[in-house]
Order: structure tokens, then sequence, then C-alpha cells
């Protein structure tokens, strides 16, 4: 009887485990995706826009641009952070704005994109709460610079996560490797990192990044850090939409407005206010 009831209870633990294993691959997997899931980026959309106050760097783990032009995806379109750091014209009942995607709307449906006060106020008056609205990706011909790249904390040679920043165009694959070894795809998370799960090695690294319309930039020499930005030497080209002119960079300035309530970053689950 002692035997069948230490068998019996070596059972369930074991049974226990193998559930909690499984949930844990589950969770990880749904963390993590293929790359280019946006599989028509000049489509333009319908949907509709609501308005919220951020309180925190949201989902995709950037901070909110300094103008506060901004907008939360919504959950299906989000996907896997797909649209994180990419910009949207959004166009409404009063006008159009370009905004940048930094955060993920978990209960909006397909087509919906809940913006930041200031945004909203560019396409509707504040008070209707919620508008109809067509919105694009685009090529944000307004990015200067190049690409940069975060580390963030916690990275090491043994699992390393990075962040491409300031890109002109949405992202779809993010590939590393040291030396002359091959490229490895680091698969990107809900939160917005590409992640090398047992790490990248020590550095320096080459990283090779593709936008969606299929553009890739490579950058070399980028040492490894924790919590840190290495600045690249390369940017994406402006890709001009179908059918239309070249733009000329708009040249009236955004205003800016320090954002010194939005500095606490809110990690999942990601509770919206």
């Amino acid at each position: 009887m002692l035997v069948r009831h230490h068998f019996t209870r070596w059972l369930l633990f074991a049974s226990l485990f193998m559930i909690l294993l499984g949930s844990y691959a589950w969770q990880q997997q749904s963390f993590a995706q293929n790359p280019a899931t946006i599989t028509n980026p000049w489509a333009i959309r319908q949907g509709q826009a609501t308005h919220y106050t951020a309180t925190g760097l949201g989902n995709c783990s950037i901070p909110v641009p300094n103008d506060l032009l901004f907008g939360a995806m919504n959950n299906p379109d989000y996907a896997t952070a797909d649209y994180c750091g990419a910009f949207v014209k959004i166009t409404g009942p009063l006008g159009s704005v370009t905004v940048q995607i930094t955060d993920r709307c978990p209960e909006c449906q397909t087509g919906h994109i809940d913006l930041s006060p200031q945004a909203f106020d560019r396409i509707a008056n504040r008070v209707t709460g919620i508008v109809p609205i067509t919105w694009q990706l685009i090529s944000n011909s307004a990015t200067t610079g190049k690409v940069s790249y975060h580390f963030k904390d916690g990275s090491s040679q043994w699992w390393t996560a990075v962040q491409p920043r300031n890109h002109r165009n949405a992202i779809a694959k993010f590939e590393y490797r040291m030396g002359q070894a091959a490229y490895k795809v680091a698969p990107r998370f809900i939160f917005n990192y590409f992640i090398a799960e047992t790490g990248m090695g020590t550095g320096p690294y080459s990283f090779r990044t593709t936008d969606v319309y299929g553009n890739i930039i490579v950058d070399e020499n980028i040492g490894l850090g924790d919590d840190v930005i290495r600045t690249g030497t390369q940017q994406f080209p402006y890709m001009t939409p179908p059918g239309s002119a070249t733009p000329t960079p708009s040249p009236t300035p955004r205003p800016t407005i320090p954002p010194e309530s939005l500095t606490n970053h809110v990690w999942l689950p990601y509770t919206r206010k």
C-alpha cells in the first residue's frame, strides 16, 4: 500500500509538470511569430477610431513620439507587434493625421485604431468619441537619421533581445550573425523585441533587417549591450505609394510636448486605462 501511495503521488506530480511545461511552450509560441505577416502594405483599410490616455510605454515597448501623435493598433492587426514603430496615415471626418503605432488595443476589433487625444483632435471633434476612418500603412518620409538597435535590459551573450528603432518602414524580419557565420532569424515577440533565446554570442554582430516592402539593410560591428542603444549606419529608403508622385517631406513642424506622464513601462499583461 505504501509503494502504491508513493507511485500515485509521483504520477500526479509528473502529470502536473507536463501540463505546466506544455502551457509554457504554448505561451512562448504564442508570443513569437514567423516573419512578414503584413502581406499587403499598400492596402487602404477601413475601421473606426477612438481615443485614450496612455499610462506607460505600451506593448510595443518604445517611447512615444515627442509630438504625442501615436496610436494603439487593434488586436488582430497588431498580431505579434507587426505594426510596432511603423507609421499609419489616418483620415477621419475632419482631416488626416500620421501617427506612430506604439501600443496594442486588446479589446479593439479589426480596423480599429485607438488614438492619443492629440491625434484624434486632428481627424474629429474629441467629444464625438468614436468615428469612422480609413487608414494606410506608410513609408514615413519625415523619418530622418539612421536605424538604431536597443538591447533590452538583461541581454547577454546567452539571452539577447534587440529592438530596431527609428525605422522609416515597418519591419518584417530581423537576422543576426557573428563573424562569417550564416545569418539566423530572431523571432519577434509580442512586446516588440527580436529575441535569440540561447543568445547571439559575445559580439560584435552583423544585423540584417528586412522591411515589409522587401528592402534590406545591413549594419556591421554592433556591440553587445544591456539596456543600451547602438546607432547603425543605414536607413530604409522612402517607398512611394503606387500611382502617386514622390512627395516633398512636409515642412510643417509638429509641436514638441514633453510626455512627463508616459515614463513608466507597462509589461504584459498590459492594462489599458
